[in-house]
């Protein structure tokens, strides 16, 4: 399944699902070989694990050794920068965690700094957040890839994509439901900031979580969604423009089945 477009990195958001076991995984594969499983199929992947820790260099190095040189790996920031300390005396956290990901070699891929949505309750408001992001930019070490995601669509103006094309930093483009669709976000002017794209196709993870807590097929039908996202996805192919894509489960019930669909969208759009 991995693409035929050098271009595209397109995954799965974590490769740790049990519940892809008898379906994407071969039956009775040990959870320490679903990385090697996953990298023939896919030829890229999101950690999810590290928003929550920074993972033992053991374990980094088992997903390096696992996996082939040509596989990257996006990874999440810790909440810890993000959610906790909101970007402020951060700097230690954030050498901890490029540290134990610079394991990797240069099979690490870009740094996502997800933020969550913040609800005029939280105190939060557009100017905080951009005054803390101005100042925390300037500490990613160069060399690096790195992207922002912010969840309050009302954020993404002229002053945020400015900031993020002068560091020359991708903005997320992510599918959620609070979100803009992507013929609108792709209609704004200068909503590519950096040398490549990183989009997330996310979903409701309250609705699915109420249907369903078993990862293992497909509840939603998003092939209507995706298509929605095909041309601005051969947009970028066309001008060789890398991509970094992520499925969650969450966004149709079984990541890899909504891979799988993409890649075909594509292609079929690809070849018409």
């Amino acid at each position: 399944m991995n693409t035929a477009y050098p271009e595209l990195r397109l995954g799965t958001s974590s490769w740790s699902s049990t519940d892809w076991v008898g379906k994407f995984y071969a039956p009775g594969t040990a959870t320490r070989d679903f990385i090697a499983a996953y990298a023939r199929t896919f030829n890229s992947v999101e950690i999810d694990a590290t928003f929550y820790a920074v993972p033992r260099r053991s374990t980094i190095e088992g997903w390096r050794d696992r996996t082939p040189p040509d596989f990257v790996f996006a990874a999440k920031a810790p909440q810890r920068i993000t959610h906790e300390k909101f970007l402020v005396n951060a700097e230690s956290d954030l050498n901890e965690f490029l540290e134990a990901m610079s394991i990797l070699g240069p099979r690490l891929g870009p740094i996502l700094f997800q933020f969550p949505y913040y609800a005029r309750a939280s105190g939060v408001t557009r100017d905080e957040f951009l005054r803390r992001l101005e100042a925390f930019l300037p500490k990613l070490p160069s060399g690096g890839q790195y992207a922002v995601e912010v969840r309050n669509k009302s954020w993404i103006g002229k002053t945020l994509l400015a900031m993020l094309h002068n560091a020359k930093i991708p903005l997320a483009l992510i599918d959620h439901p609070w979100m803009s669709p992507p013929g609108e976000l792709f209609a704004r002017d200068g909503v590519l900031t950096g040398p490549f794209a990183y989009i997330r196709w996310l979903g409701d993870r309250y609705k699915m979580e109420q249907m369903t807590r078993t990862w293992n097929e497909t509840l939603v039908d998003r092939e209507a969604d995706l298509q929605r996202w095909v041309p601005h996805i051969l947009g970028l192919l066309e001008r060789r423009f890398p991509i970094f894509a992520y499925v969650n489960n969450h966004y149709a019930g079984y990541a890899p089945g909504t891979v799988e669909l993409l890649n075909g969208l594509i292609h079929d759009a690809q070849t018409r």
